[in-house]
Formats: C-alpha cells, structure tokens, sequence
C-alpha cells in the first residue's frame, strides 16, 4: 500500500510540529521503530532505531530554540517526500558545534523521508547549509 500525499504531508507535519515543541518523544514517536536517521554532517553518523536517533534529537532541542520552519516545496514519489525549508530562530546552545550564544539563526534545509506501510517515517535524511550556519555564528 502506497501513503497518499496527503498522509505523508500529515505524518510529517506531525513530526516536524514537535520538533516545533522541543518533544524528543513526540518526534521519536512518528519513526518506525529501525528507523535509519542521518543527519549529514552529524558527527557521530547515522543512526539506527528510535533510540539511536534520540541523542540528536536532545542535543537539537539544547542547541537551537524558538523554532520557525516554513516549508518552501514538496516533491513527492512512491513512499517518500523532499521537503525544501527553511528554518529561523536562536542558538542558545552549540549547533554543529558553533557556539551560538543566543544569535539569531537561519538556514535551509532539505528532508528526504521515505516511509513504512504503517505510515511511520522508516527512513530521515536530512542536509543542512552549514555554510549559512558558519557565516551566520563567527567565533571570534
């Protein structure tokens, strides 16, 4: 069985709504439960299950705050999504390992999530502009 648009749109959505709200078990939540996680760049590497994703997920709420994503586009095919964003708000913590002190950020992003018959999300990856990051937190 293949999810319509409109159930990939809502099981995203959801995800991305408590990622929203700072909820690591809301988010992990909307995963299949041998989810493949990979955030490009994430210095540990992918992840695998639920709890493999969890300490991104915690270390992502600690880092960045006030939350704003507005998604650009959505391409869509047989049991996946791209979603192009672009997200706003402050890095109070460490993102990527900049320090944020509480600055102002934005940056796109893209997700490429493909999804189980249940519906949950079986696969996440997800690229950040790590450039606009950089440029936008100097250390000096």
């Amino acid at each position: 069985m293949t999810l319509t648009r409109m159930e990939m749109d809502r099981k995203l959505d959801e995800h991305f709504g408590f990622e929203k709200h700072d909820d690591v078990d809301g988010v992990l939540a909307t995963l299949a439960p041998d989810v493949e996680h990979d955030v490009v760049g994430w210095p540990p590497g992918p992840a695998r299950g639920r709890a493999g994703a969890r300490p991104f997920y915690e270390a992502l709420f600690a880092d960045l705050s006030e939350s704003r994503v507005e998604c650009l586009r959505r391409l869509y095919g047989d049991g996946f999504v791209v979603d192009e964003s672009f997200w706003r708000g402050k890095a109070p913590g460490r993102p990527f390992g900049l320090e944020g002190r509480g600055r102002a950020l934005e940056f796109r992003l893209l997700h490429v999530v493909e999804f189980a018959e249940s519906g949950d999300i079986r696969r996440e990856n997800v690229w950040v502009d790590l450039a606009a990051i950089i440029q936008q937190l100097p250390q000096t």
